[in-house]
């Protein structure tokens, strides 16, 4: 009996402590499966006018970003009421994600101006509660090493990251399965590394697992073939989550090379539109490659939708890998 006793005990801490991520998975499972409101609430997928193989989502629910948001928000505020900056950060997750969602329902698609101008108002949110909650040191990862940062200069990098990060998770956002396999290794990556440098809180790992878990349960119903699509109220909520999260655990320099695979693969992408926009198409970078670089794997390659995903999520674990293995190895020097 003891035994028995032991391992039911066991079982109940671990329970008790992964809540969080079983509250977010079982509830956006419900939700998906379910879509109440759905006919009422979401939008079908229009296509994407430059996007390679855009055509076959064409009809698909999308915003289900809505239920998994929310979710998000709900569960983390319910385990962490008295934390004053997680409760801000989600409101402001709520309202990324109804901004992108009322495009996802709009007839014809939003202004680019206008979705650059409610990220820029969100970002300038964003980093006013990260100035005032969160401290203005923060770790570089891979030593350990405590970089004091003035006020100023860290609200100003604060904004550029937030919108950075909500515009490349939202242009990665092209691929099934991609966009939420990535969030769910960053978030990963960065409580693995928050742990190795001594930034872990509890309030740390309750969103990683409330994002985590959620995420997951969107993954089951939007792995290739995909049911349904996360649309901009899902990519832009995430984005913005990634951004603070990294800032939450103090450690948004990691964000450069944990969030590699978005940097490049809708990063670029940002940055070949801006240019060419800025210079009048006078200045194209990367004429000769297809941007976000997933639709040049498709197109360009003849990668499968299947080989794209694996292939670009594989890239990125090969680099969580290799700057956490790496940083354990520093540390223990």
């Amino acid at each position: 009996m003891d035994i028995v006793s032991a391992l039911f005990s066991g079982i109940l801490q671990v329970m008790i402590f992964l809540a969080p991520a079983l509250i977010g998975f079982a509830a956006t499972v419900i939700l998906l499966k379910f879509l109440p409101f759905g006919k009422l609430l979401l939008g079908a997928d229009r296509g994407r006018k430059f996007a390679v193989g855009s055509e076959v989502n064409i009809g698909k629910p999308t915003g289900v970003g809505f239920y998994f948001a929310l979710v998000i928000a709900v569960t983390a505020v319910a385990f962490l009421y008295n934390e004053l900056p997680v409760l801000f950060f989600m409101i402001l997750s709520v309202i990324a994600m109804i901004t992108g969602f009322l495009d996802d329902r709009a007839k014809n698609p939003w202004n680019e101006y206008v979705k650059g101008a409610l990220d820029f108002v969100i970002a300038l949110i964003g980093a006013l509660i990260a100035v005032i909650y969160l401290p203005n040191e923060i770790i570089i990862g891979l030593t350990g090493t405590v970089v004091s940062i003035p006020a100023p200069l860290y609200y100003i990098l604060a904004v550029l990251l937030i919108c950075v990060s909500i515009n490349a998770t939202n242009a990665t956002d092209g691929v099934d399965g991609l966009s939420g396999t990535l969030t769910v290794m960053t978030f990963l990556a960065f409580m693995f590394m928050s742990v190795i440098n001594g930034t872990s809180t509890h309030a740390s790992i309750t969103i990683c697992q409330a994002v985590v878990g959620s995420v997951c349960a969107y993954l089951i119903f939007n792995y290739n073939p995909s049911k349904m699509l996360m649309g901009d109220a899902g990519s832009r909520s995430l984005g913005l989550l990634i951004a603070v999260y990294a800032m939450y655990v103090r450690m948004p320099v990691a964000y450069l090379i944990i969030c590699l695979p978005f940097l490049i693969d809708g990063g670029l992408s940002i940055m070949k539109i801006t240019i060419g926009r800025l210079t009048r198409k006078k200045v194209i970078i990367l004429k000769n490659t297809l941007t976000p670089i997933h639709d040049h794997l498709k197109k360009r390659m003849g990668f499968s939708v299947k080989k794209t995903m694996f292939t670009i999520v594989i890239a990125g674990l090969i680099v969580d890998a290799l700057y956490i293995g790496i940083t354990i190895f520093i540390h223990r020097m």
